[in-house]
């Protein structure tokens, strides 16, 4: 019997987390795997599987595993570079995807702040107000902020200094609306349109609404493009749409998570992502242990 490991955090639970253990379980005994959830914080000292599942950002224990030859599902790397959301963007800046005009901050240190307000000026001329301003690292959008004056601007960026952060312009065409496409492998599974009528972030954390979405094939190119040069096995792919010089709506791509909920997109479209995440990794340690058979 093939057998895995669902690693999940051991400080961050709640009824959304228990629901995708639930499903991720499920899905496992129904295609005959014998699937262990196991905390973060938990003995994985000569722990054997045949994979590992890193349902967390806890990096380094990823890598340690796969350090030991386990197969993990996202990789450590992949993960690393969707939760900084600066080095997604420098990841895929050059890769013909097409991304909101983005300033990334100079590096400064909490002890010193942001003394001097340069990069500010060149990223006010780009951008212009109101402007995004986004935490490398964060979820649910809590990390995002809408300066909407040069004032509130330094304020934020003083108080976050010595994180990674990003400046981006405001689309405001899409404000409080997103459109999530989930990439299993290579292909989109199932999409939902996020509305916010209260928040410019459209997060079902912050009160967003969620309902079944049709992507459109330059959607799903964008969507695959992304999670492919990523590296990633399974993700989340936000897009948000603008208008270019001539009127037309064009999508752009917002970020991408590695550990993305699903439970939203589960009960609009009826696809459980656990299902097709769970073949995926049987299909690729599969295909991985025939060539070593030869």
């Amino acid at each position: 019997m093939t057998r895995g490991i669902l690693i999940t955090n051991a400080y961050w639970q709640s009824d959304t987390t228990r629901a995708m253990r639930d499903l991720f379980l499920q899905a496992a005994r129904d295609r005959g795997v014998q699937l262990a959830e196991m905390p973060n914080d938990a003995d994985f000292t000569g722990i054997e599987t045949d994979f590992v599942i890193l349902w967390d950002k806890d990096v380094r224990l990823g890598a340690m595993l796969e350090k030991r030859g386990i197969p993990v599902f996202n990789s450590p790397l992949s993960i690393a570079l969707c939760d900084d959301k600066t080095l997604t963007h420098l990841a895929l800046m050059d890769q013909g995807i097409p991304l909101p005009e983005t300033v990334i901050c100079p590096q400064t240190f909490p002890v010193n702040g942001y003394r001097r307000w340069d990069f500010l000026d060149r990223a006010e001329k780009l951008l212009g107000w109101p402007m995004i301003i986004k935490e490398g690292r964060g979820s649910f959008g809590l990390q995002v902020y809408l300066a909407k004056d040069r004032a509130e601007a330094e304020r934020i960026l003083q108080s976050k200094a010595g994180e990674p952060l990003l400046l981006q312009r405001f689309i405001s065409f899409s404000s409080g609306s997103d459109k999530r496409l989930y990439v299993v492998g290579d292909r989109v599974i199932a999409a939902m349109r996020r509305v916010n009528d209260n928040d410019f972030r459209a997060n079902i954390f912050g009160g967003g609404r969620a309902f079944a979405y049709t992507p459109t094939a330059e959607e799903e190119r964008i969507a695959l493009l992304a999670a492919g040069k990523l590296g990633l096995s399974f993700a989340g792919v936000d897009l948000i749409d603008d208008r270019d010089a001539g009127g037309n709506t064009v999508p752009l791509l917002l970020e991408v998570n590695s550990n993305a909920q699903f439970v939203a997109l589960h009960e609009v479209t009826g696809v459980n992502p656990a299902v097709h995440m769970t073949e995926h990794i049987l299909s690729v340690i599969g295909r991985e242990q025939k060539q070593k058979n030869g």
